[in-house]
């Protein structure tokens, strides 16, 4: 018996790359215009047997080719959220202490008024 290769473990938070990302969205896009071209088929088989209950069938196999592609473009164009990256932290810089004058050396600026 063949031992199945192992799953790599995921070790970052990184996001998948843009061609993983891309690559998922178009076999999702695919996938449901497939759904819709049977949505189509399996109408017009339906049209030729004329089973019980037609116009139901017909009318979900309708809603099916109008309703797939409209969804299969929404998500195709789906991209994940883009993170916000947290600015590095704010390192601020220690300014030196001041040091205390004593009155005689601090110097003042007075305005006198005359009334």
């Amino acid at each position: 018996m063949k031992k199945q290769p192992e799953r790599p473990v995921l070790i970052t938070d990184a996001a998948r790359s843009q061609s993983d990302q891309l690559r998922s969205r178009e076999i999702r896009y695919v996938t449901m215009m497939g759904l819709r071209a049977a949505c189509l088929i399996l109408g017009a088989v339906l049209i030729s047997v004329r089973p019980p209950l037609l116009p139901l069938w017909l009318s979900l196999c309708a809603a099916g080719m109008v309703f797939l592609p409209w969804a299969a473009v929404l998500i195709a164009n789906d991209r994940p959220p883009k993170h916000k990256v947290a600015p590095p932290p704010r390192v601020e810089k220690l300014q030196p202490a001041i040091e205390p004058r004593t009155a005689e050396e601090t110097a003042h600026r007075t305005i006198d008024v005359e009334p």
